[in-house]
Protein backbone atom coordinates (compact mmCIF):
# COMPACT_ATOMS: atom_id res chain seq x y z
CA UNK A 1 0.00 0.00 0.00
CA UNK A 2 1.37 3.42 -0.98
CA UNK A 3 2.13 5.80 1.87
CA UNK A 4 0.82 8.76 -0.14
CA UNK A 5 -2.01 7.35 -2.31
CA UNK A 6 -3.58 9.52 -4.97
CA UNK A 7 -7.06 8.30 -4.01
CA UNK A 8 -6.72 10.15 -0.67
CA UNK A 9 -6.97 13.43 -2.61
CA UNK A 10 -9.90 15.23 -4.17
CA UNK A 11 -10.32 14.94 -7.95
CA UNK A 12 -8.00 17.32 -9.77
CA UNK A 13 -5.59 17.65 -6.82
CA UNK A 14 -2.03 16.60 -7.60
CA UNK A 15 0.47 15.36 -5.05
CA UNK A 16 2.81 18.25 -5.80
CA UNK A 17 0.12 20.66 -4.64
CA UNK A 18 -0.26 18.75 -1.36
CA UNK A 19 3.52 18.95 -1.03
CA UNK A 20 3.29 22.73 -1.45
CA UNK A 21 0.57 22.87 1.19
CA UNK A 22 2.62 20.74 3.60
CA UNK A 23 5.66 22.94 3.00
CA UNK A 24 3.91 25.72 4.88
CA UNK A 25 3.77 23.52 7.97
CA UNK A 26 7.48 22.88 7.31
CA UNK A 27 8.12 26.62 7.06
CA UNK A 28 6.24 27.92 10.09
CA UNK A 29 7.11 25.13 12.56
CA UNK A 30 10.51 26.69 13.15
CA UNK A 31 8.75 29.69 14.68
CA UNK A 32 6.94 27.67 17.36
CA UNK A 33 9.93 25.39 17.94
CA UNK A 34 12.68 28.01 18.27
CA UNK A 35 10.84 31.16 19.34
CA UNK A 36 8.01 29.87 21.52
CA UNK A 37 9.31 26.51 22.77
CA UNK A 38 13.08 26.09 22.89
CA UNK A 39 15.04 29.32 22.77
CA UNK A 40 13.45 32.75 22.95
CA UNK A 41 11.02 32.04 25.81
CA UNK A 42 13.86 30.99 28.13
CA UNK A 43 15.98 33.89 26.80
CA UNK A 44 13.11 36.29 27.54
CA UNK A 45 12.79 35.06 31.13
CA UNK A 46 16.47 34.66 31.97
CA UNK A 47 18.20 37.40 29.96
CA UNK A 48 15.77 40.04 28.71
CA UNK A 49 13.86 40.18 32.03
CA UNK A 50 16.93 39.30 34.07
CA UNK A 51 15.33 36.29 35.78
CA UNK A 52 12.97 38.48 37.81
CA UNK A 53 10.16 36.90 39.84
CA UNK A 54 7.62 38.34 37.39
CA UNK A 55 9.52 37.22 34.27
CA UNK A 56 7.53 34.03 33.56
CA UNK A 57 4.27 35.89 34.13
CA UNK A 58 5.43 38.66 31.75
CA UNK A 59 6.12 36.08 29.04
CA UNK A 60 2.75 34.41 29.47
CA UNK A 61 1.01 37.82 29.47
CA UNK A 62 2.68 38.70 26.16
CA UNK A 63 1.46 35.47 24.60
CA UNK A 64 -1.98 35.96 26.15
CA UNK A 65 -2.49 39.52 24.88
CA UNK A 66 -1.37 38.68 21.35
CA UNK A 67 -3.68 35.66 21.39
CA UNK A 68 -6.56 37.86 22.51
CA UNK A 69 -5.98 40.09 19.48
CA UNK A 70 -6.18 37.00 17.26
CA UNK A 71 -9.40 35.89 18.93
CA UNK A 72 -11.06 39.26 18.36
CA UNK A 73 -10.03 39.67 14.73
CA UNK A 74 -9.46 36.31 13.05
CA UNK A 75 -13.06 35.04 12.70
CA UNK A 76 -14.00 38.16 10.72
CA UNK A 77 -10.86 37.78 8.60
CA UNK A 78 -11.81 34.17 7.93
CA UNK A 79 -15.29 35.20 6.85
CA UNK A 80 -13.78 37.89 4.60
CA UNK A 81 -11.40 35.34 3.05
CA UNK A 82 -14.33 33.03 2.24
CA UNK A 83 -16.35 35.84 0.69
CA UNK A 84 -13.45 37.10 -1.41
CA UNK A 85 -11.79 33.75 -2.19
CA UNK A 86 -8.64 35.34 -0.81
CA UNK A 87 -7.05 32.79 1.53
CA UNK A 88 -3.79 32.67 -0.41
CA UNK A 89 -3.44 36.46 -0.61
CA UNK A 90 -3.94 36.84 3.12
CA UNK A 91 -1.53 33.95 3.74
CA UNK A 92 1.21 35.82 1.86
CA UNK A 93 0.62 38.99 3.90
CA UNK A 94 0.69 37.16 7.23
CA UNK A 95 3.80 35.21 6.26
CA UNK A 96 5.72 38.40 5.53
CA UNK A 97 4.62 39.92 8.86
CA UNK A 98 5.70 36.86 10.87
CA UNK A 99 9.06 36.63 9.14
CA UNK A 100 9.78 40.32 9.77
CA UNK A 101 8.62 40.10 13.39
CA UNK A 102 10.86 37.09 14.01
CA UNK A 103 13.84 38.84 12.43
CA UNK A 104 13.17 41.86 14.69
CA UNK A 105 13.79 39.62 17.72
CA UNK A 106 17.46 39.59 16.70
CA UNK A 107 17.69 43.18 17.95
CA UNK A 108 16.54 42.25 21.47
CA UNK A 109 19.19 42.26 24.19
CA UNK A 110 19.27 42.35 28.00
CA UNK A 111 16.72 44.85 29.33
CA UNK A 112 15.00 45.40 25.95
CA UNK A 113 11.70 44.26 27.43
CA UNK A 114 9.28 46.39 25.40
CA UNK A 115 11.00 45.68 22.09
CA UNK A 116 10.80 41.96 22.88
CA UNK A 117 7.12 42.21 23.82
CA UNK A 118 6.24 44.10 20.63
CA UNK A 119 8.17 41.79 18.29
CA UNK A 120 6.79 38.64 19.94
CA UNK A 121 3.24 40.02 19.79
CA UNK A 122 3.45 40.97 16.09
CA UNK A 123 5.07 37.69 15.05
CA UNK A 124 2.70 35.55 17.13
CA UNK A 125 -0.40 37.30 15.75
CA UNK A 126 0.81 36.91 12.16
CA UNK A 127 1.78 33.27 12.79
CA UNK A 128 -1.70 32.49 14.13
CA UNK A 129 -3.39 34.14 11.15
CA UNK A 130 -1.22 32.17 8.73
CA UNK A 131 -1.79 28.89 10.57
CA UNK A 132 -5.55 29.34 10.23
CA UNK A 133 -5.42 30.23 6.53
CA UNK A 134 -3.24 27.28 5.54
CA UNK A 135 -5.46 24.88 7.50
CA UNK A 136 -8.52 26.05 5.57
CA UNK A 137 -7.04 24.55 2.38
CA UNK A 138 -7.13 21.01 3.84
CA UNK A 139 -10.76 20.13 2.88
CA UNK A 140 -10.08 21.33 -0.67
CA UNK A 141 -7.19 18.87 -1.01
CA UNK A 142 -8.23 15.71 0.89
CA UNK A 143 -11.26 13.47 0.57
CA UNK A 144 -13.41 13.34 3.68
CA UNK A 145 -12.42 9.76 4.45
CA UNK A 146 -8.72 10.70 4.26
CA UNK A 147 -8.66 13.98 6.20
CA UNK A 148 -6.74 12.38 9.08
CA UNK A 149 -4.02 11.01 6.82
CA UNK A 150 -3.49 14.18 4.81
CA UNK A 151 -3.55 16.37 7.91
CA UNK A 152 -0.96 14.02 9.42
CA UNK A 153 1.26 14.38 6.35
CA UNK A 154 1.33 18.14 6.87
CA UNK A 155 1.90 18.05 10.62
CA UNK A 156 4.65 15.43 10.42
CA UNK A 157 6.41 17.31 7.62
CA UNK A 158 6.03 20.45 9.69
CA UNK A 159 7.95 18.95 12.57
CA UNK A 160 10.79 18.16 10.17
CA UNK A 161 10.91 21.89 9.44
CA UNK A 162 10.97 22.60 13.14
CA UNK A 163 13.88 20.21 13.54
CA UNK A 164 15.75 21.90 10.68
CA UNK A 165 15.40 25.34 12.28
CA UNK A 166 16.21 24.00 15.74
CA UNK A 167 19.13 21.89 14.50
CA UNK A 168 20.68 24.83 12.66
CA UNK A 169 20.16 27.02 15.73
CA UNK A 170 21.64 24.36 18.04
CA UNK A 171 24.72 24.05 15.83
CA UNK A 172 25.20 27.81 16.05
CA UNK A 173 24.68 27.85 19.83
CA UNK A 174 27.20 25.06 20.45
CA UNK A 175 29.79 26.76 18.22
CA UNK A 176 29.16 30.12 19.89
CA UNK A 177 29.47 28.64 23.38
CA UNK A 178 32.74 27.02 22.36
CA UNK A 179 33.97 30.51 21.41
CA UNK A 180 32.92 31.79 24.85
CA UNK A 181 29.94 33.83 23.66
CA UNK A 182 26.97 34.57 25.91
CA UNK A 183 23.26 34.04 25.23
CA UNK A 184 22.91 37.75 24.45
CA UNK A 185 25.35 37.18 21.58
CA UNK A 186 24.18 33.88 20.09
CA UNK A 187 20.39 33.88 20.63
CA UNK A 188 19.77 36.84 18.24
CA UNK A 189 21.44 34.89 15.42
CA UNK A 190 19.05 31.96 15.96
CA UNK A 191 16.15 34.36 15.35
CA UNK A 192 17.62 35.29 11.95
CA UNK A 193 18.13 31.59 11.12
CA UNK A 194 14.49 30.87 11.97
CA UNK A 195 13.16 33.82 9.96
CA UNK A 196 15.28 32.86 6.95
CA UNK A 197 14.10 29.24 6.88
CA UNK A 198 10.47 30.39 7.24
CA UNK A 199 10.78 32.80 4.32
CA UNK A 200 12.56 30.37 1.99
CA UNK A 201 10.45 27.28 2.68
CA UNK A 202 7.16 29.17 2.28
CA UNK A 203 8.04 29.96 -1.34
CA UNK A 204 7.14 26.39 -2.30
CA UNK A 205 3.66 26.93 -0.89
CA UNK A 206 3.00 30.03 -2.94
CA UNK A 207 4.39 28.41 -6.08
CA UNK A 208 2.40 25.15 -5.89
CA UNK A 209 -0.79 25.72 -3.87
CA UNK A 210 -3.93 26.83 -5.77
CA UNK A 211 -6.73 29.05 -4.51
CA UNK A 212 -9.89 27.20 -5.58
CA UNK A 213 -12.41 29.31 -3.70
CA UNK A 214 -14.26 31.89 -5.77
CA UNK A 215 -15.63 35.26 -4.61
CA UNK A 216 -19.19 34.87 -3.36
CA UNK A 217 -22.15 37.11 -4.31
CA UNK A 218 -21.92 39.33 -1.22
CA UNK A 219 -18.32 40.19 -2.08
CA UNK A 220 -19.18 41.06 -5.67
CA UNK A 221 -21.75 43.52 -4.34
CA UNK A 222 -18.97 45.37 -2.57
CA UNK A 223 -19.97 44.75 1.02
CA UNK A 224 -16.53 43.47 2.09
CA UNK A 225 -15.87 43.66 5.83
CA UNK A 226 -19.49 44.56 6.66
CA UNK A 227 -20.72 41.42 4.90
CA UNK A 228 -18.02 39.40 6.64
CA UNK A 229 -19.14 40.59 10.06
CA UNK A 230 -22.79 39.89 9.26
CA UNK A 231 -21.84 36.44 8.07
CA UNK A 232 -19.87 35.82 11.25
CA UNK A 233 -22.83 36.94 13.38
CA UNK A 234 -25.03 34.53 11.42
CA UNK A 235 -22.64 31.70 12.22
CA UNK A 236 -22.82 32.40 15.96
CA UNK A 237 -26.62 32.55 15.80
CA UNK A 238 -26.75 29.33 13.82
CA UNK A 239 -24.49 27.47 16.24
CA UNK A 240 -27.34 25.14 17.19
CA UNK A 241 -27.35 23.85 13.59
CA UNK A 242 -23.66 22.92 13.96
CA UNK A 243 -23.74 21.72 17.55
CA UNK A 244 -21.07 19.06 17.06
CA UNK A 245 -18.70 21.68 15.74
CA UNK A 246 -19.58 23.89 18.74
CA UNK A 247 -18.75 21.03 21.12
CA UNK A 248 -15.50 20.47 19.23
CA UNK A 249 -14.60 24.14 19.71
CA UNK A 250 -15.14 23.81 23.45
CA UNK A 251 -13.14 20.58 23.53
CA UNK A 252 -10.31 22.14 21.52
CA UNK A 253 -10.16 25.22 23.71
CA UNK A 254 -9.80 22.96 26.75
CA UNK A 255 -7.20 20.42 25.66
CA UNK A 256 -5.22 22.94 23.61
CA UNK A 257 -4.77 24.96 26.82
CA UNK A 258 -2.66 22.10 28.10
CA UNK A 259 -0.74 21.78 24.85
CA UNK A 260 -0.02 25.51 24.85
CA UNK A 261 1.64 25.12 28.25
CA UNK A 262 4.02 22.54 26.78
CA UNK A 263 4.74 24.62 23.68
CA UNK A 264 5.34 27.95 25.41
CA UNK A 265 6.87 26.80 28.72
CA UNK A 266 8.72 23.53 28.05
CA UNK A 267 12.11 25.25 27.99
CA UNK A 268 11.29 27.27 31.10
CA UNK A 269 10.27 24.10 32.98
CA UNK A 270 13.38 22.22 31.83
CA UNK A 271 15.68 24.98 33.00
CA UNK A 272 13.87 26.08 36.16
CA UNK A 273 12.66 22.71 37.50
CA UNK A 274 15.16 20.25 36.01
CA UNK A 275 18.27 22.44 35.86
CA UNK A 276 18.85 21.96 32.12
CA UNK A 277 21.29 24.20 30.27
CA UNK A 278 20.34 25.89 26.99
CA UNK A 279 21.97 23.27 24.77
CA UNK A 280 20.34 20.43 26.75
CA UNK A 281 16.95 22.09 26.42
CA UNK A 282 17.34 22.48 22.67
CA UNK A 283 18.30 18.80 22.33
CA UNK A 284 15.26 17.89 24.42
CA UNK A 285 12.94 19.87 22.14
CA UNK A 286 14.66 18.31 19.12
CA UNK A 287 13.72 14.87 20.48
CA UNK A 288 10.15 16.05 21.08
CA UNK A 289 9.93 17.14 17.44
CA UNK A 290 11.10 13.72 16.22
CA UNK A 291 8.43 12.02 18.34
CA UNK A 292 5.81 14.55 17.20
CA UNK A 293 6.60 13.94 13.51
CA UNK A 294 6.24 10.18 14.00
CA UNK A 295 3.05 10.66 16.02
CA UNK A 296 1.40 12.95 13.47
CA UNK A 297 2.29 10.77 10.49
CA UNK A 298 1.44 7.38 11.97
CA UNK A 299 -1.60 8.51 13.90
CA UNK A 300 -3.12 10.15 10.85
CA UNK A 301 -3.57 6.72 9.29
CA UNK A 302 -4.87 5.32 12.58
CA UNK A 303 -7.34 8.17 12.94
CA UNK A 304 -9.09 7.37 9.67
CA UNK A 305 -9.44 3.73 10.79
CA UNK A 306 -10.26 4.21 14.51
CA UNK A 307 -12.57 7.15 14.00
CA UNK A 308 -11.78 10.79 14.75
CA UNK A 309 -13.28 10.98 18.24
CA UNK A 310 -11.76 7.74 19.54
CA UNK A 311 -8.34 8.67 18.15
CA UNK A 312 -8.36 12.09 19.79
CA UNK A 313 -9.51 10.60 23.11
CA UNK A 314 -6.54 8.23 23.05
CA UNK A 315 -4.10 11.12 22.68
CA UNK A 316 -5.70 12.99 25.58
CA UNK A 317 -5.07 9.98 27.84
CA UNK A 318 -1.43 10.12 26.75
CA UNK A 319 -1.24 13.80 27.68
CA UNK A 320 -2.48 13.08 31.22
CA UNK A 321 0.22 10.42 31.61
CA UNK A 322 2.85 12.89 30.38
CA UNK A 323 1.96 15.55 32.97
CA UNK A 324 2.13 13.03 35.82
CA UNK A 325 5.54 11.73 34.72
CA UNK A 326 6.94 15.25 34.24
CA UNK A 327 5.80 16.29 37.72
CA UNK A 328 7.30 13.15 39.30
CA UNK A 329 10.63 13.37 37.47
CA UNK A 330 13.55 14.27 39.72
CA UNK A 331 16.24 13.23 37.26
CA UNK A 332 16.65 13.49 33.48
CA UNK A 333 15.70 9.87 32.60
CA UNK A 334 12.00 10.03 33.56
CA UNK A 335 11.73 13.57 32.21
CA UNK A 336 13.03 12.42 28.82
CA UNK A 337 10.38 9.67 28.79
CA UNK A 338 7.72 12.30 29.52
CA UNK A 339 9.12 14.42 26.67
CA UNK A 340 8.83 11.56 24.17
CA UNK A 341 5.20 10.94 25.20
CA UNK A 342 4.52 14.67 24.86
CA UNK A 343 5.92 14.64 21.33
CA UNK A 344 3.87 11.64 20.24
CA UNK A 345 0.70 13.17 21.68
CA UNK A 346 1.41 16.66 20.37
CA UNK A 347 1.71 15.65 16.73
CA UNK A 348 -1.28 13.32 16.82
CA UNK A 349 -3.68 15.50 18.82
CA UNK A 350 -3.06 18.66 16.82
CA UNK A 351 -3.39 16.79 13.51
CA UNK A 352 -6.56 15.07 14.76
CA UNK A 353 -8.16 18.38 15.72
CA UNK A 354 -7.46 19.94 12.33
CA UNK A 355 -8.89 16.91 10.52
CA UNK A 356 -12.08 17.02 12.62
CA UNK A 357 -12.62 20.67 11.76
CA UNK A 358 -12.22 19.80 8.07
CA UNK A 359 -14.83 17.07 8.50
CA UNK A 360 -17.38 19.37 10.20
CA UNK A 361 -16.87 22.56 8.12
CA UNK A 362 -19.43 23.44 5.41
CA UNK A 363 -17.90 23.83 1.94
CA UNK A 364 -18.67 27.54 1.63
CA UNK A 365 -17.41 28.41 5.12
CA UNK A 366 -14.13 26.60 5.45
CA UNK A 367 -11.87 29.58 6.16
CA UNK A 368 -14.46 30.90 8.60
CA UNK A 369 -14.79 27.60 10.49
CA UNK A 370 -11.03 27.15 10.65
CA UNK A 371 -10.81 30.74 11.91
CA UNK A 372 -13.29 29.84 14.65
CA UNK A 373 -11.11 26.84 15.49
CA UNK A 374 -8.12 29.15 15.74
CA UNK A 375 -10.27 31.44 17.92
CA UNK A 376 -10.74 28.51 20.31
CA UNK A 377 -7.09 27.51 20.29
CA UNK A 378 -5.95 31.11 20.86
CA UNK A 379 -8.26 31.24 23.87
CA UNK A 380 -6.42 28.19 25.13
CA UNK A 381 -3.09 29.97 24.68
CA UNK A 382 -4.36 32.63 27.06
CA UNK A 383 -5.84 30.30 29.67
CA UNK A 384 -3.16 27.58 29.73
CA UNK A 385 0.08 29.54 30.09
CA UNK A 386 -1.59 32.20 32.26
CA UNK A 387 -2.79 29.48 34.64
CA UNK A 388 0.71 28.03 34.72
CA UNK A 389 2.27 31.45 35.31
CA UNK A 390 -0.15 32.30 38.10
CA UNK A 391 0.39 28.95 39.84
CA UNK A 392 4.17 29.36 39.77
CA UNK A 393 3.77 32.88 41.14
CA UNK A 394 1.35 31.86 43.92
CA UNK A 395 3.42 28.80 44.92
CA UNK A 396 6.73 30.66 45.05
CA UNK A 397 8.02 29.23 41.77
CA UNK A 398 6.84 25.61 42.14
CA UNK A 399 6.88 24.44 38.51
CA UNK A 400 6.01 20.84 39.43
CA UNK A 401 2.64 21.81 40.86
CA UNK A 402 2.02 23.98 37.80
CA UNK A 403 2.76 21.21 35.28
CA UNK A 404 0.65 18.69 37.22
CA UNK A 405 -2.32 21.08 37.22
CA UNK A 406 -2.17 21.03 33.40
CA UNK A 407 -3.72 17.55 33.45
CA UNK A 408 -7.06 19.18 34.30
CA UNK A 409 -7.22 20.68 30.79
CA UNK A 410 -6.77 17.29 29.12
CA UNK A 411 -9.37 15.61 31.32
CA UNK A 412 -11.79 18.46 30.57
CA UNK A 413 -11.16 18.07 26.85
CA UNK A 414 -11.98 14.36 27.08
CA UNK A 415 -15.28 15.09 28.86
CA UNK A 416 -16.31 17.65 26.21
CA UNK A 417 -15.22 15.37 23.36
CA UNK A 418 -17.82 12.80 24.44
CA UNK A 419 -20.52 15.26 23.27
CA UNK A 420 -19.20 15.29 19.67
CA UNK A 421 -20.95 13.02 17.16
CA UNK A 422 -18.73 13.15 14.06
CA UNK A 423 -21.21 11.33 11.78
CA UNK A 424 -24.01 13.72 12.68
CA UNK A 425 -21.69 16.73 12.37
CA UNK A 426 -20.37 15.63 8.97
CA UNK A 427 -23.92 15.14 7.69
CA UNK A 428 -24.84 18.64 8.88
CA UNK A 429 -21.79 20.11 7.13
CA UNK A 430 -22.81 18.53 3.80
CA UNK A 431 -26.47 19.52 4.09
CA UNK A 432 -27.83 22.83 2.71
CA UNK A 433 -27.08 25.76 5.01
CA UNK A 434 -29.97 27.02 7.18
CA UNK A 435 -32.08 29.70 5.53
Amino acid sequence: MALFPQDALEPGVRKREVFGWAMYDFANSGYTTVVLTAVFNAYFVGVVAGGADWATLAWTLTIAVSSAVVMLTLPALGAWADLRGAKKKLLALFTAACVLGTAALAAVGPGDLWLAVLAVAVSNIAFSYGESMIAAFLPELARREALGRVSGWGWSFGYLGGMLALGASLAWVLAAQARGQTAAQFVPVTMLITAGIYALAAQATFALLRERAQPQPEARHGHGIAASLRRLADTWREAQHYRDFAWLLACGACYQAGISVVITLAAVYAEQAMGFKQAQTMMLVFLVNIAAALGAFGFGYGQDRLGHRRALALTLAGWVLMTVLAALATGPALFWVAAVIAGLCMGSSQSAGRAMVGLLAPVTRRAEFFALWTFATRASVIVGPMTYGLITWLTGGNHRVAILSTAVFFVGGWVLLRQVDTDRGAARAQAPEPA
